[in-house]
Formats: structure tokens, C-alpha cells, sequence
């Protein structure tokens, strides 16, 4: 949960990727270069549920282009498709626990209302939350596996009540409603306790648990810090939390459901970002953010002593989930220069095997760009971090352009994760610096502070000199350098734009926010239990803060505009609205400046079909190459 909960409406899955027709050598003449045809042949695979059997593992995959649910074959590796969408993309949540049912969620073409679904094993779809105006989240198995949570806002669209599903007889019941603005946290195996969220601000979340037989709510956290449920203990003593209460870096904790006292259990030099037990306790999962790169420890719960997994020459272990009998793993093992891919691990055996291969054969894998953590000093020396992409084929002798790239949020962050998008601009002969600014995750609760109601300021000065950091590499041409965001990223370079006219050469915005007064008053119904911790961050367009809203507002500055600017927009986006994009595009034309204008119909807050972000992030490269490398032939 943590902070950035507080910020999905905003954050964008940022995608920069662009098309060429041939695969040629580099300008030093040992780097291949590869179309984005060969980059989006790449297959992106997530999920780890174990069939019951244990013969299978419950996945999503994009490989023909769009989301869907693959069952992986653990003897052979083979992928085969469970559901067959050509649309909307479909995400596998889990099996059933005693047969090869499943669990589904899915959208309409990114409008974010998402549906929950069991798909039966002759094909037959069941649709748990039919309601097209109501949105639903799967919350979880009970512990004895007959039933499942799930949120749901039918009752009231501000508010996700709570509700369990039987899987015996097919039915739902409310279990909470939620009239308070909370958010689920988690529940105890015996069903007794119930862990409930309250945003208060952006740095503020407070814990409270739920006695659910006496309907009675007790606060845990103590202090204005944030907090956040990670699990309870099997035996139902203990609820586990995150919090960074006297601490700029978030630790863990138990909180004793009888006695009501709270006891420290482990601190890291970095964020503590999740936490869980194995189905039946006997391991814990702790997952570190430590500076843009997710650390997993898999424990003995009772000794403490870590599983020692095989080393992994080209990446490490991102994530990892058991399955019930606690006899296997499925886990995740991915860099910044390969795309993650599936493992199996036999505990008993203690051997594992892969079973996917997610990067396109085509692509030579020394080609790709391992990424590394950068520092460069901002306007009033604040260390700022970034995660650096340098172009192999960079040189004192061969100056490259560069891009500032600026993560959505705001409260996101760039992380040292494989994005094929920057891979191929890296391909392409672009620097990509993915600045954290201040206001970013992962980098202590000050830092995370410093942006509250300064957004398109001191941020954006931490962007320019980024900039700068760039200007100084003796391989980087110093006027060839562009911005380039998502969501809060692309309002950051819109508002560089306007009140830097001239640090950037070019601007790339996708789908960023450009009336912040518009926007904030707009933001979906479901966010209305962080709307006051939303305001507190960013401004209350009802109120006085209006006025510098407007200010920082790109939209009523566009006479300023006078570098060249493409802009994407998803249409059925529902947190930065169409006419955001709409609007800022004919206020920069009318400047006389090249202006270029991609829409997706079928696309939300983020563009989730390969046709599309071929088309998308070809027309970027295409307008990078003629706006900044300023080529004669432009790729294409």
C-alpha cells in the first residue's frame, strides 16, 4: 500500500518505444539496432497461482498482443490460452483451490471499472459484478479457501464495501460496509479482525483493525507517519504492518490483537514495501525497495534463516509467491536489460527450472543497456537520484541526444525494472536519464514531503538540472536534449515547456495532465477516500489554492510554448480526461510550432495493446529523429 496508493489516479505505466523498418548496425558499427516490431516481440508475463495439482501455473501474457490468461505447463514450459479476448485486456488473478477454475479481472479498453469473473473449466464465463458503473477489486482467499474477498462500489460509487463470495454455493454477501472512507486492508484467518486504511495526507495513512463479531474499531497507529496492513499471523495473534513512524524509511511491525501493544520485528536502510507469510506460515516474503531495485528475502518464519536462491548471472529475484502444500515456488527473475521472466523452484529437491523466455530471439541480449543509479546535485544541492541509460554506441567521438524522462505520480518513481520502450530509444542512440525528483517514492518520507504543493517548481528544477547533468557528459550532444513523461511526467513536460521554454528542445507528453483545477475536481468517483489526502498534496481547486493551480497550470501558458511537441492521449482515459490533451495541442499550435497529435480510441491511462504502442512510440521516435537528432531521413 504504502504512499503511492494515494497517487494510482495520476501514475501513469509509462511507455516510450518507437518503430524503424530495419534492423541495422549501430553508428559505431557494433550495435545492432532493432525495429519496434522485434521490441514489442518481447513477452511480458506476470501471475503465480498453482492449479491444484501443482502441474500448472495461472499466468497473464501479452504474447498475441493483448493480455490474457495462460496456464504454464511446469514439465514442459508450454503456454496455453485460457481466454481469448481481442479487446480489453484480461488479467488471471488465481485457481480455484480443488479444481481449474479460475479467476479474472477486466476493464473496457482502459476505463479502469474493472469486473471481476470466474471462467469454469468447460470455458463457461460467470460474471461476479455485472454492474457496468461499478467497479471491483479481488481482496483475497479466506484462509479455509471456501470463499474469496472482493471489494465492490455498487452501493455507493465513492466507496469499495466488502464482500465474500462462497464458492460452494455461489454466493456473495457484505461482510463491511464502508461508510467511512476506509480501505480494506486484510483479514485474519479466523475471520475475526479486519485491517482498515484511512488516507489522512500523503505522508499521513493510519491503521485501524475491525473486531468484525462486535463491530468495533480500534486504531493502531500512534503517531502522523504512515501506515500500512502487510498480514496476519496464522494463529490469529498478530496483524503486521508497515510504518515509517520515527523513521524516514519504512520498518516492520506486529501488532498484538489481545494485549494491544506493538513490537518491533524488522528494519531495513530502505523501504520496507511488502510483506506475507506462505499459505501455511512456515516462511515469510519481504520485499525491499532499496534505491529503485526490489530486493525479495524468502525466510524461515520461526529461525529467521534466509533460502538461499540460485544466483542469476542477468538479473535477480523480483518476486515470489508458493503454492498451498507449500511443496513449490513460482518466482520471477528479471533486470533493467532482460524482461522478467517465470521459475519454478522445488522446495523439497531445492532445484529450479525456467519456463518462459520472454525476450525476442531476435534481439542480442548484450545489445541491451544495463541501467545504473546516478546522483547529480539539484538548484539548491539536493542530492537527486536518477536511473541512466548510456547508449553503447555513445562516445566523446560520437555524441548522442538525450532524453529526461520524468515517472508519473506524482509519489512515483523510476526503478531499475526492464522497459523495453526505453531499451529501444537506448537502441536508437538516445541517453534516457529517468529522474526521481523530489517527491518521488522510495528515497525517505522527507524527500517524499519536499514536492506537497510545489508541483512544476522545485521539481521541475530538479528535471533542468538533469538536464545539465546531461549537458556535462563529454558523449552527450548539450543541444540535443528533450523531455519526455507520462501522466504527472507529461504534466512536468508540459510545465517545462512554459516556464523553461528553453531548457528542452523537444516535448513528449502522453497523456499529461495539463489543468490541474480541472482535473483534481474530476478525479474518478472511487478515489473520494483520498481526495482530502489528494488535495493536502496538491492543491483544493475549491478553494484559494485555485489561483496557483492556474499558475502551474500548462494550459493558460500555452503562448509560451515554442520548442517542438508531440502528445498521446488514450480516449477512454478516466484520470487525465481527453480534452486535457485536446486542449493543449491546439493552444501550442496556434504558435506556428510543430505539433503532433496521436489518439487511441480504444485506450486508457496507459496503452496496453502492442498495435498500439508500435504506432504510438514509432510516431515518437520518428519525431525525436527529425525534432532533436534533426536527420534528413526520418526512420520509419
Amino acid at each position: 500500500m504504502k504512499k503511492t496508493i494515494l497517487f494510482l489516479f495520476l501514475i501513469a505505466l509509462l511507455s516510450y518505444c518507437s518503430p524503424s523498418d530495419d534492423t541495422t548496425e549501430g553508428d559505431d558499427g557494433d550495435i545492432q539496432q532493432y525495429t519496434i516490431e522485434q521490441f514489442m516481440e518481447n513477452i511480458s508475463i506476470s501471475g503465480g497461482s498453482f492449479s491444484p495439482d501443482k502441474s500448472k501455473i495461472l499466468v497473464t501474457s501479452n504474447q498475441t498482443g493483448i493480455g490474457n490468461v495462460y496456464a504454464v505447463d511446469i514439465a514442459s514450459g508450454e503456454r496455453t490460452a485460457l481466454t481469448n479476448s481481442e479487446n480489453s485486456p484480461i488479467y488471471a488473478i488465481s485457481y480455484f483451490p480443488e479444481d481449474e477454475r479460475f479467476l479474472y479481472r477486466q476493464d473496457d479498453n482502459g476505463n479502469e471499472i474493472y469486473h471481476l469473473f470466474i471462467q469454469n473449466t468447460d470455458g463457461e464465463v460467470q460474471e461476479l459484478t455485472p454492474n457496468p458503473k461499478a467497479r471491483a477489486q479481488f481482496q483475497g482467499w479466506a484462509e479455509d479457501r471456501k470463499s474469496f474477498f472482493y471489494g465492490y462500489n455498487e452501493r455507493d460509487p465513492k466507496f469499495l464495501d466488502v464482500f465474500e463470495f462462497n464458492i460452494e454455493t455461489m454466493e456473495s454477501k457484505m461482510i463491511y460496509e464502508n461508510t467511512d472512507g476506509y480501505f480494506f486492508g486484510d483479514i485474519s484467518p479466523d475471520k475475526n479482525y479486519m485491517a482498515l486504511i484511512k488516507p489522512i495526507t500523503t505522508n499521513v495513512q493510519e491503521l485501524y483493525v475491525l473486531d468484525v463479531q462486535q463491530n468495533k474499531i480500534q486504531k493502531i497507529s500512534t503517531a502522523e507517519a504512515s501506515y500500512s496492513p502487510t498480514d496476519f499471523s496464522k494463529n490469529n495473534q498478530y496483524l503486521y504492518y508497515t510504518t515509517d513512524e520515527g523513521n524516514e524509511f519504512s520498518y516492520l511491525m506486529r501488532f498484538d490483537l489481545e494485549s494491544g501493544e506493538s513490537q518491533e520485528v524488522l528494519k531495513k536502510d530502505w523501504d520496507i514495501v511488502y510483506h506475507f507469510f506462505s499459505p501455511s506460515g512456515n516462511y515469510q516474503i519481504v520485499g525491499t525497495n532499496d534505491d529503485g531495485k526490489t530486493v525479495v528475502e524468502v525466510s524461515n518464519a520461526e529461525t529467521g534463516e534466509q533460502m538461499n536462491f540460485p544466483n542469476f548471472e542477468n538479473g535477480s529475484v523480483t518476486s515470489a509467491q508458493f503454492s498451498h502444500d507449500e511443496s513449490k515456488m513460482s518466482f520471477y527473475v528479471g533486470s533493467s536489460a532482460s524482461p522478467q521472466n517465470l521459475y519454478h523452484y522445488d522446495m523439497e529437491g531445492q532445484s529450479h527450472k525456467k519456463l518462459s523466455e520472454t525476450l525476442n530471439p531476435e534481439i542480442n541480449a548484450d545489445d541491451l543497456v544495463t541501467a545504473e543509479v546516478v546522483r547529480y546535485p539539484s538548484f539548491d544541492d539536493l542530492a537527486i537520484p536518477a536511473i541512466y541509460y548510456k547508449p553503447k554506441q555513445a562516445s566523446a567521438d560520437n555524441k548522442v541526444p538525450a532524453l529526461v524522462y520524468v515517472h508519473g505520480g506524482p509519489g512515483g518513481q523510476s526503478r531499475q525494472a526492464y522497459n523495453p520502450r526505453i531499451q529501444y530509444l537506448v537502441n536508437h542512440g538516445y541517453a534516457v536519464l529517468a529522474v526521481n525528483n523530489r517527491g518521488s517514492s522510495g528515497y525517505g518520507k522527507t524527500f517524499f514531503g519536499m514536492d506537497d504543493q510545489k508541483h512544476g517548481e522545485e521539481d521541475l528544477m530538479d528535471c533542468v538540472k538533469g538536464k545539465d547533468w546531461l549537458a556535462q557528459q563529454d558523449y552527450i550532444d548539450p543541444d540535443k536534449i528533450g523531455i519526455i513523461g507520462g501522466s504527472y511526467g507529461g504534466f512536468m513536460v508540459m510545465a517545462a515547456l512554459v516556464h523553461q521554454p528553453e531548457a528542452f528542445e523537444v516535448g513528449v507528453n502522453i497523456y499529461g495532465v495539463t489543468n490541474w483545477i480541472r482535473t483534481l475536481k474530476s478525479i474518478p468517483s472511487w478515489w473520494e477516500a483520498q481526495r482530502d489526502a489528494l488535495y493536502t498534496e496538491l492543491g483544493n481547486p475549491y478553494s484559494d489554492d485555485s489561483v496557483r493551480l492556474k499558475r502551474i497550470s500548462p494550459l493558460f501558458h500555452t503562448d509560451r510554448i515554442v520548442k517542438p511537441l508531440i502528445v498521446l492521449q488514450g480516449a477512454t482515459d478516466p484520470r487525465v480526461l481527453q480534452i486535457e490533451s485536446d486542449e493543449i495541442v491546439e493552444g501550442a499550435r496556434a504558435n506556428g510550432i510543430p505539433v503532433e497529435y496521436v489518439l487511441f480510441e480504444d485506450e486508457g491511462h496507459g496503452f496496453r495493446k502492442k498495435d498500439n504502442q508500435i504506432e504510438a512510440y514509432g510516431k515518437i521516435l520518428n519525431f525525436l529523429d527529425k525534432y532533436l537528432k534533426k536527420k534528413e531521413e526520418i526512420k520509419g
